[in-house]
């Protein structure tokens, strides 16, 4: 199952950045970390503007796991940056299985989901939150 772990990580990452090769202009910058032994897998996703600053975007957690059956499935775990709501998505491993088309899938989703979440507000550096009022009884 690691094998599968690692080409779907890459099968996912290849769909993203073939979906906008220049996101703002920019560049897509990744970082991947896969712990074998665990059946884990992330995938941190930033963009690199022109200018070389980095924006984080979200990640994408990959979990291998053996079901009771003794099929195994692959679970995506969906995260965007500034957004409290993650997604997941399950893949498991059949003989007619395209998992070609199930990153592609786990990829629009995660975009999907980022460009909902660029249109939560963001904090300016150096402005404060709004005051939380509180009821006093």
């Amino acid at each position: 199952m690691s094998n599968r772990l690692l080409s779907l990580l890459t099968e996912i990452e290849r769909a993203l950045v073939a979906s906008e090769p220049a996101p703002d202009g920019g560049k897509w910058d990744t970082l991947r970390l896969i712990n074998f032994a665990q059946g884990l897998a992330r995938l941190t996703i930033a963009v690199k503007s022109p200018a070389r600053v980095t924006s984080a975007r979200g990640s994408i957690l990959l979990q291998a796991f053996t079901l009771a059956d003794g099929s195994e499935c692959l679970k995506a775990n969906l995260c965007w940056q500034g957004v409290d709501n993650t997604s997941t998505h399950a893949v498991y491993s059949q003989p007619q299985t395209d998992w070609s088309r199930e990153a592609a899938q786990i990829a629009a989703k995660w975009r999907e989901g980022q460009q909902t979440g660029s249109k939560v507000p963001s904090l300016v550096e150096g402005q404060s939150p709004e005051p939380v009022l509180e009821a006093t009884g």
